[in-house]
């Protein structure tokens, strides 16, 4: 957990800095609109969009907003159809690199994708060549400030699978069908939930054990992430804290 825990800090302040760049409220809306589409309307009834929905609102998405791309994903309201395509590659170094997207053209996101790979050192693979080394879990960013018994304890009774320190916050895992629940139960505990997502955990780990070899597949990961179609960037690196210091220098 501990390579994964470094990583989705990293993801996590690049998110915070995502608002401020406005690109995030669009992404948001889209991953609402196919999560309406896929499952139904109904957060009650789709815990998907349920997860969907919290995390636009964690990250101040208006609620009207919200519920027009809700009705534009079950067809009450006019909108462009978006699908889901995963990508899969690797970087360099043997970095399994996973990228889940949300197009309205896949004949210009494949080649997209395919050209950034290539392009920062990378390379493109088959469908479920990469996908295996990730398992599907939910993931909630607790504020730290509890002890570490007492979110141990709230985490794993509301059905939480790890507990993780994460740099200023607790990182809860879980199936991803609970995302919601477990948070819903956190809460009624008093525990304070700074976001909720879904997210694809590595299950092994590549060591960069160079400054370089870091840089190199951050650029490759920042540029994949750059696409307005990319909704979210998975690798199984794991960055020693001597290099995360350089990198924060």
């Amino acid at each position: 957990m501990s390579g994964h825990s470094k990583w989705a800090t990293i993801k996590h302040k690049k998110g915070a800095a995502d608002v401020k760049r406005g690109k995030l409220f669009a992404k948001l809306i889209r991953q609402v609109e196919v999560a309406a589409k896929n499952g139904g309307g109904d957060p009650d009834m789709n815990p998907n969009l349920r997860t969907m929905f919290q995390k636009a609102r964690d990250a101040s998405v208006p609620i009207d907003t919200i519920e027009r791309a809700i009705k534009r994903g079950t067809g009450e309201l006019e909108g462009v159809i978006y699908e889901e395509v995963n990508y899969e590659g690797y970087a360099g170094h043997g970095v399994a690199v996973f990228v889940e997207t949300l197009t309205d053209n896949r004949n210009r996101t494949g080649p997209e994708m395919r050209s950034t790979f290539s392009k920062l050192g990378g390379s493109i693979a088959e469908p479920g060549a990469v996908a295996w080394q990730f398992e599907r879990k939910g993931i909630l960013h607790v504020v730290g400030t509890m002890d570490e018994d007492e979110i141990m304890m709230a985490a794993l009774d509301a059905g939480a699978d790890d507990v993780a320190r994460d740099g200023e916050f607790w990182a809860v895992t879980c199936e991803a069908t609970l995302t919601s629940i477990l948070r819903t139960a956190l809460e009624k505990e008093g525990v304070t939930v700074d976001s909720s997502d879904l997210t694809m955990i590595p299950t092994s780990m590549v060591e960069l054990d160079d400054i370089a070899a870091v840089r190199s597949v951050l650029k490759l990961i920042d540029a994949l992430e750059e696409n307005d179609d990319v909704q979210d960037v998975y690798a199984n690196f794991d960055i020693p804290d001597a290099l995360l210091e350089q990198l924060a220098q």
